[in-house]
């Protein structure tokens, strides 16, 4: 099953009030790119990120957002500031002798002045890092889905079109063969206007037929366009590996004979057929770039 470029995928959990949240996109790139924005406290996690990202993922551009909130209790701790909170009470006790003012201080009062009290994160890594690999996993795995199911769309497309190219390439085919009796015909009509009286050198006429033929024969171009449109479609079967470049090679090999066609048809019919063809692996092309 051939996968798109394009996808996204995105997936949310909440353990014991630690929220993670982590959305990844991918569009059309020429090689794996994969940019993580996450933040800083979780940076060493990038690699791994990446790391599973790419098992699943093999060309695009991949942007990956994470956040993530430490709500949860566990892993915090309540720090006093003992040398801030006796600063607070000196200077209180001396305010109260100034001003003859009672000097009944608590310790809750002093606790709510700026910086006694802090509440320090001591986040258990390993436990972040088990979660937000599998949150990574999950949304992932919705990404790789929307590839797939843009692929089969992109698939359907592709194999009509080959279709149509198949059938134009039936007709070009007939016509081709008609094309060297007609050539002996005129080449006959044309030489006796020529010689009137005089007796045709057989000979030389099918002398000029046989290089004629030789000259307008599309029977290899054919075969080969053929042979392409059958590992084309082989390779639209693949289950595993990434198939976008091949398919685009082929594309231009199809396009070179289809051109070499063109260029030896004598024939109107012929030509209009190869504008056709011509036509429809223009779109192919088109849609082959946003293969993986």
């Amino acid at each position: 099953m051939i996968k798109s470029m394009t996808g996204y995928g995105k997936a949310e959990k909440t353990i014991e009030q630690r929220m993670y949240q982590i959305e990844i996109k991918s569009v059309n790139h020429r090689y794996l790119d994969i940019s993580v924005k996450m933040p800083k406290q979780l940076s060493y996690l990038e690699e791994e990120i990446k790391k599973i990202i790419s098992s699943k993922v093999k060309r695009g551009k991949v942007d990956v957002f994470i956040s993530f909130e430490n709500n949860s209790a566990q892993g915090k701790n309540i720090q006093i500031n003992t040398d801030i909170a006796k600063i607070y009470i000196s200077e209180l006790r001396k305010l109260a002798e100034q001003e003859n003012i009672s000097s009944n201080i608590e310790v809750t009062e002093i606790s709510k002045y700026p910086d006694v009290l802090s509440i320090q994160n001591v986040e258990d890594e390993e436990i972040i890092k088990q979660e937000i690999l599998e949150v990574t996993k999950v949304a992932t795995e919705q990404l790789v889905n929307m590839k797939q199911l843009e692929g089969e769309k992109i698939a359907e497309d592709l194999i009509n079109r080959i279709n149509a190219i198949k059938e134009k390439i039936k007709e070009i085919s007939s016509l081709s063969t008609g094309l060297i009796q007609e050539y002996v015909v005129k080449l006959e009509g044309r030489i006796k206007e020529l010689l009137v009286g005089q007796e045709i050198d057989e000979s030389r006429l099918a002398q000029e037929v046989v290089i004629y033929a030789d000259k307008c024969s599309i029977e290899e171009e054919v075969t080969r366009l053929k042979s392409h449109i059958f590992q084309f479609e082989k390779l639209l079967k693949e289950t595993n590996g990434t198939i976008g470049k091949k398919l685009d090679f082929i594309i231009q090999e199809m396009n070179r004979e289809t051109n070499t066609i063109g260029s030896k048809a004598n024939n109107l019919e012929i030509t209009n057929g190869v504008i056709d063809i011509k036509t429809e692996l223009e779109d192919i092309r088109e849609q082959v770039q946003n293969i993986e």
